[in-house]
């Protein structure tokens, strides 16, 4: 599949998506629209989507049970396995995923098909939004998953972080938190029983890495705001991310990575580090 002028990596564009459709070998195309707290992103996919776009949820296809482990813990090698095969993804098929705008959802749609070892996953940049404006053709309804997908999974493939790892990451490289600056303060928390950040950590909105149109800053800017904050090492191993429930951190991954910066993704996250009375708690706008 073509990539954007100026582009490359893990990033594609309307334009370049609109080609590859058009072409003798489309790419996949999952929609993966999702919301803290609501509407059902399936609601928007019906309203409308991206033509052959197959619906994925987060919380089924994307994630395990919540638990111990977080509220989005990685989903078993079996069950991502058989989701992606209903959805028609086969291993040696472009896929592109794509949200409502900023790829918060995308990204951890992205990572997980990175982690379980597929070798051409893109995003398109703006998601849905970009593709509307631009005037791309809409589908309504329910869309068929198509099936026949012969994608093995197999896990492994990007570089997580526990609990214990993250803390140890926080004290001699840079572990990023990718929550608003006021759930890292501790001043809120809508959804975890306890507010606060991992002691260590730096604040880094995963907002901060998108236009307002929900576009990723070029890559020199998104180098120098990681540079600012403190991560702007190359080396691998110094560097790591969490959120609430490890699916903004994955977007944050996606923008070290845009940036040039090998990240770790602790999937967790907050809900997990939360989960063990036991792990200290700092609250306040510094690391702690």
């Amino acid at each position: 599949m073509e990539r954007p002028e100026g582009g490359g990596g893990p990033l594609t564009d309307v334009r370049a998506l609109a080609r590859a459709l058009a072409g003798p070998a489309p790419p996949v195309l999952l929609d993966v629209r999702w919301r803290l707290g609501g509407p059902p992103g399936v609601d928007s996919y019906r309203t409308g989507h991206l033509p052959r776009a197959v619906f994925l949820d987060l919380d089924c296809d994307l994630a395990g049970p919540p638990g111990p482990a977080g509220r989005h813990p990685l989903p078993g090698t079996g069950e991502f396995q058989a989701a992606m095969r209903r959805a028609g993804v086969s291993g040696g098929a472009t896929v592109v995923v794509y949200d409502e705008a900023d790829a918060t959802v995308a990204a951890r749609a992205w990572w997980l098909l990175r982690y379980f070892g597929h070798p051409d996953c893109r995003i398109l940049d703006g998601g849905f939004r970009a593709w509307a404006a631009a005037g791309g053709q809409v589908a309504t309804g329910d869309g068929d998953p198509p099936g026949g997908g012969d994608f093995t999974a197999r896990a492994g493939h990007m570089p997580l972080l526990d609990a214990e790892a993250a803390a140890s990451l926080a004290r001699r490289g840079a572990l990023l938190d990718a929550r608003a600056r006021e759930r890292y303060r501790g001043e809120i928390e809508p959804v975890d029983p306890v507010a606060g950040h991992i002691p260590g950590a730096l604040s880094a909105p995963t907002t901060a890495n998108v236009a307002p149109d929900g576009r990723f800053l070029p890559a020199a800017g998104l180098r120098a705001r990681f540079a600012a904050l403190g991560a702007g090492l190359a080396e691998a191993g110094l560097v790591g991310t969490y959120c609430g429930s490890g699916v903004t951190a994955a977007h944050e991954v996606l923008a070290l990575e845009l940036a040039g910066i090998p990240a770790s993704l602790y999937v967790g996250s907050w809900s997990n580090w939360v989960a063990d009375p036991r792990r200290p708690v700092a609250t306040g706008p510094g690391p702690g």
